[in-house]
């Protein structure tokens, strides 16, 4: 625990770095009339902070600058018990693909940080309606419309014309047997898996399935990325790794799916500080991650990447808004 002196010249050399990007030096600390302590007061304190690891010292002559444990102590210590954010995410009547791309699109423009977004798993979305239409002799259409809103449209061509009688009894048996039913390929099958069906009923199905099974393959473990060069304009990388390894997590997003996870599982917002990162990517940079979901189930979190010199107390205020709306957003769609 450090004093409140201690604790209000850290809170002092924090924000003056993130208003400046610059060593904070003694003497300006010294001039500020709230701190009411002398140079050497001040420079000594400034010595006890940097000996406790909170405060490092680049060069001889230059002030002082936080350390990742500086601004972990900032983030638990220092910050307001609770810092909200006042905005307005384009939820309403959108579809969840679209409202992740609203999200995402949003925290990006109002941070200028690099925004991203996990959409919930292929399991919680249900199958609503099927249509299947028959659009000439030989060509028909399934449309799947989700229970997130999500439509899905596939045409198939066929070697002989198609009985329309079969295409009317084929939606009729898909949503009796499928309507509610996950997204899921084995859940699917099992509904699917009548003895009593015909060959040529059978067989029929059978070319209506693909379009299940890739509505399945595309939607699971989908991620939203936006403002990856805002950030890389705001921000100066020490070195090109830093930035090639950057884009490289981005690009495979495995382990940064894997980080999010993470957040899933806690009851508020979650910060990840330089070092404390596990992706080497990250280590540079500071995380703000919160879960969103229904009350009892998470379904998918809300995150900001950028410099670890970031407003903090805007940033924890705005991914935990972002959050609040995702989750009244979902309820809504959920229970449509």
């Amino acid at each position: 625990m450090l004093t409140p002196r201690q604790e209000q010249i850290l809170r002092k050399v924090v924000v003056a770095y993130q208003a400046t990007v610059q060593p904070v030096a003694s003497r300006t600390l010294a001039a500020d009339p709230e701190l009411q302590a002398g140079p050497s007061t001040v420079r000594h304190e400034l010595a006890e902070l940097e000996a406790l690891g909170l405060l490092a010292h680049p060069h001889t002559s230059a002030g002082r600058v936080p350390t990742d444990s500086g601004y972990r102590y900032f983030v638990d210590r220092l910050l307001p018990a609770r810092s909200d954010a006042a905005f307005e995410l384009e939820l309403t009547r959108r579809e969840v693909d679209a409202a992740m791309r609203a999200t995402t699109a949003t925290l990006s423009q109002i941070t200028n940080l690099l925004a991203v977004v996990s959409a919930p798993p292929i399991d919680t979305a249900t199958i609503r309606h099927i249509e299947v239409l028959l659009l000439q002799p030989q060509i028909a259409m399934i449309v799947i419309i989700t229970s997130t809103g999500g439509v899905s449209k596939r045409v198939l061509a066929f070697d002989a014309p198609v009985d329309s009688g079969l295409v009317t009894w084929a939606a009729e048996f898909l949503n009796e047997q499928l309507n509610g039913v996950g997204l899921g390929a084995r859940k699917l099958h099992a509904r699917l898996a009548d003895r009593t069906l015909s060959q040529t009923e059978r067989s029929f199905l059978d070319r209506l399935m693909p379009a299940f099974t890739n509505l399945a393959a595309t939607a699971e473990d989908s991620l939203y990325v936006d403002g990856a060069a805002r950030l890389m304009s705001e921000y100066r990388f020490h070195d090109l790794t830093e930035i090639n390894a950057l884009m490289q997590m981005l690009e495979g997003r495995v382990t940064l799916l894997e980080m999010l996870r993470t957040a899933l599982g806690e009851r508020d917002v979650v910060v990840r500080i330089g070092a404390e990162n596990e992706s080497p990517a990250l280590r540079s940079l500071a995380m703000v991650a919160a879960g969103y979901g229904l009350p009892l189930r998470p379904l998918g979190t809300v995150s900001l990447i950028g410099p670890v010199a970031m407003d903090y107390a805007m940033t924890i205020g705005v991914v935990r808004e972002a959050a609040a709306q995702l989750s009244r957003f979902v309820e809504d769609v959920y229970d449509a």
